[in-house]
């Protein structure tokens, strides 16, 4: 029996994405002959979330649907994808200005207007919210509140993690370490079955920071992209790791699911 082909599915959304995952769904299961894996990213509504995700797309070479309503984001992904050969289903913006040029009416660009407001949406909606308020350390009160905490070396995948997670009812901050910085007093009164500490492998992380540098246009060869400086963040995140007890995870072979899939299973019942 011959192997199937496979495809890399990102789905995008400034809602909380079933829309856009109920199309993209819709239209693979027409393809048996494919087996497809798919990426979930709610509640994407700024360009610098964006261009993360978009980011992993193009290593992954994904196939990008997403049902965008906010004003220019739907652009920003169109925009990057044709830039970037990647192949993209824009799900909304057509039939809104389709509709909007019909009856001369302005869209009110506003995410998530179809959803029904049941107890099960607002605490994704929650979760959500929660994950973007306390993403990058921005307040450290987030620690003691969140069902799981993420802590890695920049671009190890914590941001994008933590929407996959919330988009599972699953409250989760995450802190990105840089060596010389002071860790927050609240980290060390979190119960360490419920830290994850992320890592990657020198080498890919230092290809993937060149990468990121060449996007916005900048010289890829700076401290940011440094092996070296990448190889002394590891270690500053290793020694925190083994300080703190947590679960280490490398995330250089995983994809999103499959860390996921190893923190959930990972946390205390």
């Amino acid at each position: 029996m011959a192997e199937k082909e496979k495809m890399t599915v990102y789905i995008i959304s400034d809602s909380i994405g079933e829309t856009a995952y109920n199309l993209a769904t819709a239209a693979t299961v027409q393809f048996p002959e494919v087996e497809f894996t798919y990426h979930r990213f709610p509640l994407s509504k700024t360009t610098s979330l964006l261009a993360g995700i978009l980011e992993q797309a193009k290593r992954a070479n994904a196939f990008v649907v997403h049902t965008l309503v906010g004003k220019g984001l739907a652009g920003y992904v169109n925009q990057f994808c044709k830039d970037n050969n990647l192949y993209v289903l824009d799900g909304m913006s057509k039939l809104i200005n389709t509709i909007s040029q019909k009856t001369g009416l302005t869209p009110l660009y506003q995410a998530g207007r179809n959803h029904k407001l049941n107890k099960t949406y607002f605490n994704r909606i929650e979760a959500l919210e929660f994950a973007v308020t306390y993403d990058d350390g921005k307040d450290p009160k987030g620690f003691l509140q969140a069902d799981i905490v993420l802590l890695g070396v920049s671009r190890t995948s914590k941001t994008p993690l933590s929407l996959y997670l919330a988009n599972k009812n699953y409250k989760v901050a995450n802190l990105p370490l840089v060596p010389q910085t002071n860790i927050p007093e609240e980290l060390w009164q979190v119960d360490p079955q419920k830290i994850f500490g992320l890592t990657n492998d020198p080498q890919v992380l230092n290809n993937i920071r060149k990468e990121r540098l060449v996007t916005y246009g900048l010289n890829p060869e700076t401290n940011y992209s440094n092996l070296e400086n990448i190889e002394a963040e590891l270690k500053f995140a290793e020694k925190l790791y083994k300080k703190i007890g947590c679960l280490v995870i490398n995330v250089s072979n995983k994809s999103i699911e499959e860390t996921a899939t190893l923190i959930t299973e990972s946390l205390p019942l």
